[in-house]
């Protein structure tokens, strides 16, 4: 009996995906070639926001690709088991966003694909209030303190606080927070957040606005100038 569903359809997340996935390209990768924010590159694999006409010719012509190309659904083939990937990764080779409250430095960003996302951040909201909405995305996570102490707010739970060498592991779909507690200017954590989708470091920072992306490297030229 055949099935009456239709295939869905190809949208423009999905095809830039597959071409930057096709290079071998990460996001940043991406971002610095076509000149799109990486954020916005991000929502747009999403599909949580789209590019305008003149967008899509900037893609087209810094990538040397034909228009029609941006609005074809490629040929699938069976794809090949990776093996034995590494990668060693610092803060000086991070993907840093600084935001008001906060300092994330995604770690490994050159590994593609990875359904594993380390993560340092450096907390400096102090409520809620500072924080804002609770952010939900799919997988789970665990955080480890590395330095001061956390106050952890949930959708479901009260609010709890772990200091240094102590943990917390939860569902990342449940809105969380993380602030630094009472009586702690600022907070560092490890965090790891995993998920079976494979855009999952792509989604974390969709979460944050353009503005606020930008490479160690970036960050350093900005100080000397």
């Amino acid at each position: 009996m055949k099935s009456d569903k239709q295939p869905d359809k190809p949208t423009l997340g999905r095809l830039l995906r597959g071409l930057r996935t096709r290079n071998n390209w990460t996001l940043k990768e991406m971002s610095e070639r076509t000149g799109i924010p990486l954020s916005t590159l991000a929502k747009v694999e999403h599909d949580r926001l789209t590019l305008t006409y003149d967008k899509l010719q900037q893609v087209s012509q810094r990538l040397k690709i034909r228009m029609s190309e941006l609005f074809a659904e490629p040929e699938h083939g069976a794809e090949t088991a990776v093996m034995a990937r590494r990668s060693i990764g610092g803060m000086d080779t991070a993907i840093r966003v600084n935001t008001k409250n906060y300092d994330y430095y995604y770690l490994c960003p050159e590994l593609r694909r990875k359904r594993m996302i380390p993560v340092v951040t450096k907390i400096r909201a102090k409520s809620v209030g500072e924080f804002g909405d609770l952010v939900h995305h799919s997988g789970e996570e665990f955080i480890y303190v590395l330095e001061g102490s956390v106050e952890v707010h949930t959708e479901f739970y009260d609010p709890v606080v772990i200091h240094a060498g102590e943990s917390i592991y939860l569902d990342s779909k449940m809105g969380h927070a993380y602030v630094a507690a009472e009586g702690c200017d600022e907070a560092a954590v490890l965090g790891i957040c995993s998920s079976a989708d494979e855009g999952l470091m792509e989604s974390l920072m969709g979460l944050h606005g353009d503005e606020d992306v930008e490479t160690i490297d970036q960050a350093k030229d900005k100080k000397a100038s």
